[in-house]
């Protein structure tokens, strides 16, 4: 069979897919050398990219109220009043104390995206 621009054969397919099913099945990196592995990031790596940040400034509650957002919103779920976004974080099951944050603000504020939602929950 010709596959056109493809340089490998159906052998050498077979024999990478082979090697991946243990990557697919186990979602992790399943080599035995690990310097073949990427490093991840710790959960406390500084976030450098906007300059210098320091413990217990705004920013970084900025940037821990985005991050948590994130996890349980959607693009899809903005623009929205604080009440929606309220009974689309319980549905997602989302932890109390944000779900508390939330409902603090006013219920008839509408946030267009999630900074928005991350500035207002930061400053209330």
């Amino acid at each position: 069979m010709q596959r056109g621009s493809d340089r490998l054969n159906v052998h050498r397919d077979d024999e990478m897919k082979h090697e991946l099913q243990g990557l697919l099945r186990s979602g992790h990196p399943t080599r035995t050398e690990e310097w073949h592995d990427p490093e991840p990031t710790a959960d406390d790596d500084p976030a450098i990219w906007r300059g210098a940040v320091v413990p217990g400034t705004p920013r970084v509650a900025l940037e821990a109220a985005r991050l948590e957002l994130a996890r349980y919103l959607g693009r899809s779920d903005f623009p929205a009043s604080a009440g929606d976004l309220v009974r689309v974080l319980r549905d997602k099951n989302a932890p109390d104390p944000l779900v508390e944050t939330v409902e603090q603000l006013r219920r008839s504020t509408r946030f267009a995206n999630q900074e928005e939602l991350a500035e207002a929950t930061v400053g209330a």
